[in-house]
């Protein structure tokens, strides 16, 4: 019976979850419990517990785990300096002639904010107040509407720099380092957080195109769900390029000093993210959106997002501690290596796995909790680091957007219009999704989409 108790921590800790406790308290809570039963019971050695201050002294130290509050604290920024509103207006003046412009509008703006914050509920909840009512109002399909709005916001779980790739970086690369020191091999190769956005970067922007062809499919074939935007709103706005350029530019530019200093191998994601955090502030300034009101409000949003993550990181380090203690690693590398189909199979169990966790947990719990467990044992069986990162993070992004508990249609209908019903919103994503399987098919059958470009950029 000892033996399947790692499992029963999984169960009890979802059963917490679901009673409404806070994530970080129910991963410690539900581990120390566990813990002094097993230490009564014979089956756990309380000193085990004596690693933890090891342990978080480690993530005190972790220099690429800094970049995580400034990614945030440049993504607040941005926010509030009311980036995203003149980007909506601006692309839907340049696209809006089309049939489905809106649309793509709505896509292309949130690939620049998944490019420019990486975190996924800002980014829909922004489009959700900005887009939803103007794409109603100029006669879209609600749940078209619905569906675009909350596939674009999940895009920063994917394109880089994205809080969940600099995370599943840091644990990946120590996943990567077990493995190899298990296979034998004592000069392991280093994984970056560098690699992982490079290999991202592909399979995004293929997202991206794959959406947009698709919105351009329904107005080719249903032109009335997606009218194209009145003349008279498109006319009398003076010189649109100049305005194209002027409102585009400064993001864009963001964009490239981090991300291409990242790929280019100039700077390290934290000193990119300093960059960035940076950036976003000048770019606040220049917009004469950046007061002393503005800033304490964003470092207070910065300081409470960040306390949250490294909360979970704490709960998440105590409970994978003690899931160790009563030999849950051995378990779970039973249950993979004995499935048929070898790494295929203990892969498509694990997808499926965390597709389901997706439903309760967040991506930062997902990724402190069970890719600690159970990335060692795919890498050990010969998987790339970087293709299973990519594959991870698309996998929890259709989590995400999958009726009935997706993250991110709690995030629209939080927001969205009364007339706006659940059950289009519903509706609305799951084309999306099926595109969201397509490509993780892809990847699955060429990994070269995400292995092909860290290799040019990274290989001597």
């Amino acid at each position: 019976m000892s033996e399947w108790l790692p499992l029963l921590m999984f169960l009890m800790v979802g059963l917490v979850l679901l009673a409404g406790y806070p994530v970080a308290l129910s991963l410690g809570g539900t581990a120390l419990l566990f813990a002094l039963a097993g230490e009564a019971g014979g089956v756990f050695d309380g000193a085990l517990l004596h690693a933890l201050p090891n342990r978080l002294f480690g993530v005190m130290t972790n220099e690429t785990l800094l970049a995580v509050p400034l990614f945030i604290f440049m993504g607040v920024m941005l926010e509030r300096s009311r980036v995203a509103e003149s980007l909506l207006d601006t692309m839907a003046a340049l696209f809006g002639g089309l049939r489905g412009g809106l649309g793509i509008s709505v896509v292309v703006v949130g690939m620049l904010l998944a490019a420019s914050t990486g975190i996924v509920g800002a980014t829909v909840v922004t489009m959700g107040l900005l887009s939803l009512p103007t794409m109603i109002k100029r006669g879209y399909d609600p749940a078209l509407a619905c569906g675009t709005i909350c596939a674009s916001g999940t895009l920063g779980q994917i394109i880089p720099p994205s809080i969940i790739l600099i995370l599943l970086g840091d644990v990946l690369s120590a996943a990567y380092q077990q493995a190899q020191l298990k296979m034998g091999n004592y000069s392991p190769e280093p994984l970056s957080v560098g690699d992982l956005f490079a290999g991202a970067l592909f399979p995004g922007l293929l997202l991206v195109l794959l959406y947009i062809a698709w919105l351009l499919l329904v107005a080719w074939f249903k032109p009335q769900a997606m009218p194209p935007q009145p003349v008279e709103l498109r006319a009398g706005r003076g010189s649109l390029w100049r305005d194209v350029l002027t409102v585009l530019a400064p993001p864009l530019l963001l964009i490239l000093a981090v991300l291409g200093s990242i790929l280019a191998g100039l700077a390290t994601p934290t000193e990119a993210a300093s960059v960035g955090a940076s950036g976003a502030m000048l770019l606040a300034l220049w917009r004469r959106e950046l007061t002393l009101a503005v800033l304490q409000e964003v470092m207070r949003t910065t300081t409470r997002v960040t306390s949250m993550v490294f909360l979970i990181f704490i709960g998440a380090s105590l409970f994978s501690l003690v899931f160790r203690g009563f030999g849950g690693d051995l378990l779970v590398e039973g249950l993979l290596s004995d499935l048929p189909g070898g790494a295929f199979g203990a892969m498509l169990l694990v997808m499926g796995v965390m597709f389901l966790l997706g439903f309760i947990l967040d991506f930062i719990e997902i990724t402190f909790v069970v890719v600690p467990i159970v990335a060692p044992i795919l890498l050990a069986m010969g998987l790339d680091p970087v293709w299973l990162g990519v594959m991870i993070a698309i996998n929890l992004q259709t989590s995400f957007l999958t009726p009935p508990f997706g993250f991110a249609l709690f995030y629209l209908r939080g927001v969205a219009p009364a007339e706006v019903t659940t059950l289009q919103i519903y509706r609305g994503v799951v084309p999306f999704i099926l595109i969201q399987l397509l490509a993780l098919g892809a990847l699955a059958l060429w990994p070269e989409l995400a292995t092909w470009l860290p290799r040019q950029l990274y290989t001597p």
